[in-house]
């Protein structure tokens, strides 16, 4: 039977969704069903913050107050309550520092909100990540990749705190506004406060949206310098061996003139923004006060009523000038959230079917029964591969480059799921149990050891973190680098360096054995484990290997044939198809594929001892 898995090869890049789309993915974070504080804090939040709205709303009615007190011009208001202009002026200040205090309030009791939705959606994204296919990752930069995640957890804080603690509070400021300038004076406050402020909002959001394409642009340019920063960084010692580092210079300085460029639109298009608001609030400044001087004139208005109208004016136009950023900062959070939920809705190639369980390894026996599979579905890797490794027993996997050897090795770890045919383990479809418990069962030594910028010791225990200190070094000692490890001046607390580049090629290989034979699992797989050891540590290496392969179900991937001359059982693979099988002896004596590599490689050999 043949089945079919989903590949993110046929996946296409998903576009970053509607603003509402991702505000909508935002909001179970502010309000959670199951956590009743976070939707305690909200609530409480809401409420300091309309205080505050309608304290500062009702500031400029003292201050109106403590002007006609001084002029002598209007009777005192019942609701002053016969207070002075000193009283009514220290009222003013009172009123002030309330509605400043409870802002602060209303900070203090979200914030907590915010960094929980930061943490969950960035905890989330990071699990995401992991959970996506080996094809994923190596079609992606992790610079890149790193970028979206960054930009789109501080977008989380940048929409939570400004869409709901300034743009909501600035409407609602603008209706009370609006409700008082209609109520105590006339129509004609209303209309022009309505015609400027929805000039000014036009013009903003206009101008803003074509920032956005222009900011969008120094986001790429951005994203760019930071891949080939990162990348020429963890290939060091590459661009050192070909005396590019004026070469890698100029590359990144590229992608930097790309992004000043852009970072400069953005500069002269903020001037342009600013200036066009400034106009815009100032004529309905202005237009506004003319009405309330002629209203004083001819004795309508007071002269506090003129310094009110004032106060209203100046309290509004303060939050609508930080519209043009905030409206701006949005839009961007909204593109950078919109990426980042893009990447969270990126499914998986590989998934556990639901219910599946775990795998139980009773005696250890790998089989590939007629195993296809490609990377591509016009170019096929492996036509029909069928074997079977007994309990116990080591087989060899050899054949030239290409053959599909380490690809042998991805779908027994389940990077990939084959397309058609199965590997089962005791039975077991590998595509019916977890992956968890099938990654526990296996260990793995890879031709190219990656170790965490941490200590030797971390690294070990990388294999088992539950392990002992006794544990670890007993590890190492059998991978023959204990030894090397105390000659060291910090020991075990030795730093390795990003990718473990402090150590040598050898050194790095043994820490990953010792890293494997700690993990101790029933089934081995050993790519090429040797490959970048000098002969006599290979030796010792492989007395290691040999010894733990005991009891254990071995799969060995090789170049070099001297390293599995006593392997069980030995399979020939070319072009994705199994040419030979048989032991050591037994290819020789077939004169045939095998021993023909076996002939070069000894001839290779002793040409270089010569």
């Amino acid at each position: 039977m043949r089945r079919h898995s989903v590949s993110d090869a046929r996946m296409q890049p998903q576009e970053p969704g509607s603003g509402m789309r991702t505000i909508r993915r935002v909001v179970p974070y502010l309000w959670p069903a199951n956590e009743p504080w976070v939707r305690w804090r909200v609530v409480v939040a809401m409420a300091f913050l309309l205080l505050s709205k309608l304290v500062a709303v009702g500031t400029p009615f003292f201050y109106k107050a403590a002007v006609d007190a001084l002029s002598g011009e209007a009777p005192s208001a019942a609701w002053t309550l016969g207070a002075g202009a000193v009283g009514l002026t220290v009222a003013y200040g009172v009123a002030r520092a309330m509605a400043v205090g409870m802002q602060q309030l209303r900070d203090v009791v979200f914030a907590r909100v915010g960094q929980r939705a930061m943490r969950q959606l960035a905890l989330e994204t990071f699990q995401h990540i992991h959970a996506l296919s080996m094809r994923y990752h190596i079609t992606r930069k992790t610079g890149g990749l790193s970028r979206i995640i960054e930009r789109g957890v501080k977008g989380v804080e940048f929409l939570l705190r400004f869409l709901v603690f300034n743009i909501g509070p600035l409407v609602l400021e603008l209706v009370m506004v609006a409700v008082i300038f209609f109520t105590l004076f006339d129509a004609r406050y209303l209309a022009v406060v309505a015609a400027t402020i929805a000039a000014y909002v036009a013009f903003t959001f206009k101008v803003t949206e074509w920032r956005v394409k222009i900011r969008k642009q120094m986001n790429d340019q951005d994203t760019d310098a930071n891949q080939k920063a990162i990348d020429s960084l963890l290939n060091f010692e590459t661009v050192k061996y070909f005396s590019a580092e004026a070469r890698e210079a100029a590359r990144y300085d590229g992608a930097l003139r790309g992004y000043v460029a852009a970072a400069l639109k953005t500069s002269y298009s903020l001037a342009f923004l600013n200036f066009g608001q400034s106009v815009l609030i100032t004529a309905g400044l202005v237009a506004v006060m003319v009405l309330a001087a002629m209203g004083v004139q001819d004795g309508s208005l007071t002269v506090g009523d003129f310094v009110m109208v004032n106060a209203y004016m100046v309290q509004i136009t303060l939050p609508l000038n930080f519209l043009g950023s905030v409206y701006r900062e949005i839009r961007q959070s909204l593109v950078d959230m919109g990426e980042m939920f893009a990447l969270l809705e990126q499914p998986p190639e590989v998934s556990d079917r639901p219910g599946a369980p775990d795998l139980e390894v009773r005696e250890g026996r790998v089989a590939f029964d007629e195993v296809h599979f490609g990377y591509e579905a016009q170019r096929e890797i492996l036509k029909g591969i069928s074997f079977t490794v007994e309990p116990g027993r080591t087989v060899a996997i050899v054949g030239p480059s290409g053959s599909g050897k380490s690809t042998i090795g991805r779908l027994l770890f389940r990077f990939y799921d084959v397309t058609g045919g199965a590997i089962r383990i005791d039975g077991q479809d590998l595509r019916d149990v977890t992956q968890v418990s099938l990654h526990k069962a296996i260990g793995v030594v890879p031709q190219d050891t990656v170790l965490f910028n941490d200590t030797i010791y971390y690294n070990i225990a990388y294999g088992r973190p539950d392990a002992s200190r006794d544990e670890v070094i007993a590890a190492a000692k059998a991978a023959k680098i204990h030894d090397f490890v105390a000659s060291l001046p910090d020991g075990y607390d030795t730093t390795v360096g990003e990718r473990g580049l402090k150590l040598s090629g050898g050194e790095k290989q043994r820490v990953g054995i010792a890293r494997t034979i700690l993990k101790n699992p029933p089934i081995l797989l050993l790519d090429e484990a040797t490959s970048a050891l000098d002969t006599q540590t290979e030796r010792d290496i492989q007395d290691s290997l040999r010894e733990m392969g005991h009891g254990r179900t071995v799969i060995t991937i090789a170049h070099r044939l001297s390293t599995i001359a006593d392997a069980d059982q030995i399979v020939v693979l070319e072009d994705g198809r199994i040419v030979e099988r048989g032991t050591h002896d037994e290819l020789l004596a077939r004169v045939g594929r095998y021993a023909a590599m076996w002939h070069r490689q000894a001839a290779e050999e002793d040409e270089a001892a010569a």
